[in-house]
C-alpha cells in the first residue's frame, strides 16, 4: 500500500511540475471557479512549484516507508509525517465548505465536478491508506 501512495504522489506531482512549466492540460479542471466560471485565484507560479515539490517530498515519505529504499532514519519528523499527510488528505477531502471538498455548496462548475468525481475522493483514499498503513505497521 505505501507502494500505491508512492505512485500516486508522483504522478500528482508530476501534473503539478507539468502546469509549472507551462503545460495546460487539465489546468481548466484543477483551479476551482464560482458558479459562473470564474476563477476563485489563479495560483501564483511559485505556489505550484511548492506543492509539486511537497507531493514530490510525499512520495519519497511513502517509498522510504516501502522500504523499495533502505534509509536509516529514527527521525520523528518523517514519524509524524507518516499521520500528518493522511490527516491532510482527509480534511482536504471534506473541504472548506464553498469550493472544495464533499460539502462543498458551489456543485455545478468543471472543478467542482471533477472534484466530486475525482480529487475528494481520491483525497479521502489517500488519507485511508495511510492511515491503514500506520495502524498495520510499526
Amino acid at each position: 500500500m505505501s507502494l500505491l501512495l508512492f505512485i500516486t504522489f508522483t504522478i500528482l506531482g508530476c501534473f503539478h511540475f507539468y502546469w509549472f512549466f507551462g503545460g495546460t492540460w487539465g489546468l481548466k479542471k484543477a483551479i476551482p471557479t464560482k458558479s459562473n466560471d470564474v476563477k476563485l485565484k489563479t495560483p501564483p507560479k511559485f505556489a505550484t512549484l511548492f506543492v509539486a515539490l511537497v507531493l514530490a517530498s510525499f512520495a519519497l515519505v511513502y517509498l522510504i516507508k516501502s522500504e523499495l529504499i533502505i534509509i536509516s532514519t529514527n527521525s520523528k519528523a518523517i514519524r509524524i509525517a507518516y499521520w500528518v499527510i493522511p490527516i491532510l488528505f482527509i480534511i482536504r477531502a471534506v473541504g472548506e465548505f464553498n469550493y472544495i471538498g464533499f460539502l462543498k455548496k458551489v456543485k455545478d462548475t468543471e472543478f467542482a465536478k471533477a472534484d466530486s468525481n475525482l480529487f475528494s475522493p481520491l483525497c479521502l483514499g489517500i488519507g485511508m491508506i495511510g492511515i491503514i498503513i500506520q495502524l498495520l505497521t510499526k
